[in-house]
């Protein structure tokens, strides 16, 4: 082994391929961090480094397991290569077999890379190196899978992304991970190989959120939102004064009950100007907690809670169950500047919307449907505005003769009425 003086046997192998490694590459490669967080820019040289420490470890480390793992085979398996071209260049010294995922070498060392399947990965012991790749969007239960392999080895792991998001365990682990992880952050203006006017061509072409997430190491929270833009409807009050109120509850215990409310002004804007978020309460202490004198659309699967309500008194019509419809309505309240939130009313509701987002596991990149969770008070004003705007959704544009929120049937009238429901009910 080198003494602590004595340049790290990876940075020879980098300086032989005739690359000069960074300030921040030469610290990965010397200093043996036993946990490493690298919050890296799009191209800041992040795979090149940990490529070469994962070689020269398997290379210079007699009997030792590396692990390339990263959100998709497909992912992991472009660090393979690199790690192979690079094993290449370098004539194939030791060499005693390779595969399409695997190098073995005449010291009994050997680089492994995985697909991102939990029961696969399971499988391995003793392992002295885990390199994750895109450790941002690699799912929570494949870390805590592969943490475990370390425990008795003591070997290393390694966590390279560009931030996704406030989400998931490498965001976790920067923010609240303490002293039990090394991190080194690598934005773009460390980089000299990055100009500034390609930047700034890219700033204005991906916006200031996104260029911020890529080039800036900032955990942004746009990446795969359901509602990226709920934010901008909150407005200051105060709110207009309403001649009927309306709500929308998603039932819980466990998880929280959550009902939010407000009304309809004049020009079919609709306000929402309270919320009530609260876990472990019965449906009987909520009662106390909400108005009467709204008509609320709520949890179509609580069918008892519904009935509970309604002999206290309460309007609780059955909410539409249809998550896509019901996401669609609301996104088109949001384009159009008819939904409004009252400023400081609803922080549990602007929190979820920070969070709720697209199921972007592995071979689910175009799911229609959100991950669960984070999503009760969205739940609530999906039920409502899903209620309020059915059969309103494919409509013509309003213009200055047609009203956004068009006079009610007949019907619907007659459903409101508090005295007509409790008939039919």
């Amino acid at each position: 082994m080198p003494s602590k003086h004595e340049p790290r046997p990876a940075i020879g192998l980098m300086r032989k391929l005739h690359m000069e490694p960074d300030p921040w590459q030469i610290e990965v490669l010397e200093e043996n961090y036993q946990h490493l967080l690298l919050n890296c820019c799009r191209q800041a040289g992040k795979s090149t480094v940990v490529a070469l420490l994962g070689l020269s470890h398997a290379l210079f480390h007699h009997g030792s397991i590396v692990l390339l793992i990263s959100r998709s085979f497909r992912q992991s398996s472009e660090l393979f290569r690199l790690v192979k071209d690079f094993y290449f260049r370098l004539g194939e010294p030791y060499r005693e077999r390779r595969t399409a995922a695997e190098l073995q070498f005449k010291n009994q060392s050997r680089i492994v890379c995985l697909p991102c399947s939990e029961h696969t990965i399971r499988g391995y012991s003793g392992v002295s190196l885990i390199l994750l790749d895109e450790a941002a969007v690699v799912p929570d239960d494949l870390y805590r899978a592969v943490r475990p392999m370390l425990a008795a080895s003591g070997g290393r792991m390694i966590c390279l992304s560009t931030p996704r998001g406030k989400r998931g365990f490498f965001y976790n682990a920067w923010v609240h991970g303490g002293a039990d992880w090394k991190r080194i952050e690598v934005p773009a203006s460390k980089i000299s190989r990055l100009k500034p006017e390609h930047l700034e061509k890219d700033r204005r072409a991906m916006g200031e959120s996104c260029f911020r997430q890529e080039y800036c190491c900032s955990f942004e929270t746009l990446e795969g939102l359901v509602y990226p833009d709920l934010p901008g409807c909150v407005v200051a009050g105060p709110a207009p004064a309403f001649k009927r109120r309306y709500g929308g509850i998603d039932f819980g215990y466990r998880n929280p009950f959550a009902a939010i409310w407000g009304g309809l002004d004049p020009d079919g804007i609709l306000w929402i100007t309270n919320e009530h978020y609260v876990r472990e309460q019965p449906p009987s202490w909520h009662a106390t907690k909400i108005p009467r004198d709204v008509t609320w659309y709520a949890d179509p699967h609580g069918a008892a809670e519904r009935s509970e309500f309604r002999v206290a008194g309460f309007i609780v019509n059955k909410g539409n169950a249809e998550v896509r419809n019901g996401i669609a309505g609301v996104q088109t309240r949001i384009r159009k500047g008819s939904l409004k939130i009252l400023e400081g009313a609803c922080p549990n509701l602007l929190t979820e919307a920070g969070l709720y987002r697209w199921d972007d596991a592995p071979g689910n990149n175009r799911s229609e449907e959100p991950k669960e969770g984070y999503d009760h008070a969205l739940d609530a004003l999906r039920y409502l505005i899903s209620r309020l705007d059915m059969g309103r959704q494919i409509a013509p544009a309003a213009t200055a003769d047609t009203p956004l929120t068009p006079k009610k049937s007949r019907f619907w009238e007659l459903f409101d009425n508090p005295a007509v429901w409790t008939r039919i009910c």
